[in-house]
């Protein structure tokens, strides 16, 4: 199991992370895809980062609006796994032309 991060550890990682923000024990990001299949788009390429991650985010479609909420359950908050992933699901944003 990985260890949770303090808050300045936290605050740390989140300093490289400027989409995200932190929400108690998650850290969150909303993006805009330029079209519903774009979002879908950008889903399906987190899924695939996540599954071989083995850390799955909270994911919610809304239209062109994906919210996906990081956090490591089973150590109970955040650790390096959230931050590693947020800075996978932000690259997967971008190729996708979502903000």
């Amino acid at each position: 199991m990985a260890d949770t991060l303090d808050d300045a550890a936290v605050a740390e990682r989140l300093r490289d992370l400027p989409a995200w923000t932190r929400d108690g024990d998650q850290i969150r990001r909303r993006v805009e895809a330029p079209s519903f299949l774009a979002g879908i788009d950008v889903v399906t390429d987190v899924a695939r980062a996540a599954e071989d991650a083995d850390h799955h985010p909270d994911i919610d479609i809304r239209w062109r609006t994906v919210a996906f909420a990081l956090s490591t359950h089973s150590a109970g908050g955040l650790t390096g796994k959230d931050f590693d992933l947020a800075a996978k699901i932000d690259a997967i944003a971008a190729r996708h032309g979502a903000a």
